[in-house]
């Protein structure tokens, strides 16, 4: 089989010649240590950093000699989850952004007051103050019902045009696909929360009016060679999720349900990433029309072998092999993780080995590569 055959089986739980293994992103740190050079792949604020310094350009130069190598020495891997942040999606040609002032090493403000800082744990540069997170007004008439969506510039495929047609015939690609929010955080998580338990109505207003965007982004849409698209919204803590499963239903349900139908319409499946402890809420990922569940927390109480007994054969799952283990563990725990993930999710399809979240910044590479050789031992049917 080749590796887009070996998915598609085992999306429909059939038994493939061997279980598929992907995961949803290989950080920058390990990606170096397979190239063996410096690269932009998930190089999230080195690229952040060029981006706002003009040099688009040099990232897109990097992302299409690094990233179809990458994948050719990792070519045991049968799901490329291209569409990642920081992986294929660049800027449009010509890209001038705002370039911040750097106000202290590894910190930045912007002009409207907003500041951003590094983070060593993710590799990440985020918004750590907004001046007008509780400022900002929010009102019906700012969340149009009947949006005009141009098309996009089609040099932001530069990257994709360049790698989908190298793997595109073997490997099962996710690629990008209009989405609406799945979860309307109006100002940002904590604003956001607030507003949804004092105006869900206007919560409501703001899900619906990204459902219209989406859909008329999707008459613009080319699928240029993938299999499928993915969203990376997360919906909880490690105790549960951030709304009660009755307002998940009634505000970000629908966002869910739409890009997974619309999707299945444009001839994708559709996977969701979802951190967190999800138990709550699982029922309305198969109710949407989930194909497949990646990011199964562990350390969230989402053991991979309940969830799959408890989806199957209505929604694969896609993990396995904690993250926390691959940063911090030995060789050996994350072996047994292998070894538990693939005893209790491997018979009947269904199973995706990886991750529970990605190749995070700071893996050791030791523990990457036991997690692969652990895997080649056992993945035959």
């Amino acid at each position: 089989m080749t590796s887009k055959e070996r998915v598609f089986t085992t999306l429909r739980f059939e038994e493939p010649d061997k279980v598929p293994i992907g995961d949803f992103a290989i950080d920058y740190d390990t990606v170096e240590k397979i190239l063996g050079r410096e690269t932009y792949v998930r190089a999230k604020a080195k690229t952040t950093i060029a981006f706002w310094e003009g040099r688009r350009d040099e990232v897109v130069e990097s992302l299409k000699a690094d990233i179809p190598e990458l994948f050719r020495k990792l070519d045991i891997m049968d799901i490329l989850n291209l569409g990642a942040m920081m992986m294929c999606t660049v800027p449009p040609k010509g890209y001038q952004p705002e370039k911040p002032r750097q106000t202290a090493k590894g910190t930045w403000e912007f002009q409207d007051g907003r500041i951003f800082k590094y983070s060593d744990l993710t590799g990440d540069i985020t918004c750590v103050y907004d001046p007008r997170t509780w400022e900002r007004q929010f009102k019906p008439e700012q969340f149009d019902l009947d949006p005009q969506v141009p098309p996009p510039d089609e040099s932001t495929f530069e990257v994709w045009d360049v790698v989908t047609p190298i793997f595109k015939d073997d490997k099962f690609i996710v690629g990008p696909f209009p989405q609406a929010p799945e979860q309307v955080l109006l100002g940002g998580m904590e604003r956001g929360l607030v507003e949804v338990a004092e105006h869900p109505d206007l919560v409501r207003r703001a899900m619906q009016a990204g459902i219209a965007r989406a859909r008329k982004a999707q008459e613009h849409w080319v699928n240029r060679g993938w299999d499928a698209t993915m969203n990376g919204t997360d919906f909880g803590y490690r105790s549960g999720p951030f709304v009660s499963p009755q307002v998940f239903r009634e505000l970000f349900l629908p966002g869910l349900k739409f890009n997974a139908q619309s999707a299945h319409a444009h001839g994708l499946k559709f996977i969701q990433h979802a951190c967190g402890n999800n138990w709550a809420i699982l029922d309305m990922f198969v109710e949407a029309g989930v194909d497949c569940y990646q990011s199964i927390q562990a350390t969230a109480g989402m053991d991979i072998a309940k969830v799959k007994q408890a989806t199957t054969p209505r929604m694969a799952v896609w993990g396995g092999v904690r993250v926390e283990n691959l940063v911090s563990g030995t060789t050996e725990d994350v072996r047994r993780d292998v070894r538990y993930a693939m005893e209790h999710c491997k018979p009947g399809g269904g199973f995706i080995l990886g991750s529970s979240h990605s190749i995070a910044v700071g893996t050791k590479y030791d523990n990457f590569m036991a997690m692969l050789d652990e895997f080649e031992k056992l993945r035959d049917y």
